[in-house]
């Protein structure tokens, strides 16, 4: 699996644990540490480790291995280290703080929407009616 595909399945259990306001991005260009940063917000601390341990628990169960974790301690802003593709997840106040996107303003950006919302907005949509002059 290519790096940009392994980013993208990494939202799934992002989403899972109600992760939100999800980016991936593209350091190919820029960097030579990682390919990708996927980066994503929770409300709580302990939102922040429920999502952090879901990604270590169902990647650990395929057989791929978190090179290096921080930030257990605080739960701010946990750091895991796929080498190719790292993952931030911050509380929504530290993301304001450090502010990565704009930190690595020049690094193309993926917004990836939760596809649980994205269908119960589609639903939505569908059952107005239009209405008729």
């Amino acid at each position: 699996m290519d790096s940009l595909r392994f980013a993208e399945s990494l939202t799934e259990h992002i989403f899972s644990k109600k992760g939100y306001d999800v980016k991936i991005l593209d350091l190919k260009e820029l960097t030579s540490f990682t390919d990708y940063f996927v980066i994503c917000s929770a409300d709580s601390d302990i939102q922040v480790k429920a999502i952090a341990d879901e990604i270590d628990k169902k990647l650990s169960e395929q057989g791929i291995k978190c090179w290096h974790k921080e930030g257990y301690k605080a739960l701010s802003w946990v750091l895991l280290d796929y080498v190719d593709v790292v993952v931030h997840i911050f509380k929504k106040e530290s993301r304001e703080f450090y502010n990565l996107e704009k930190l690595w303003g020049d690094a193309p950006a993926i917004f990836v929407e939760d596809p649980a919302i994205t269908k119960t907005a589609k639903r939505k949509k569908s059952t107005v009616k239009p209405k008729l002059k």
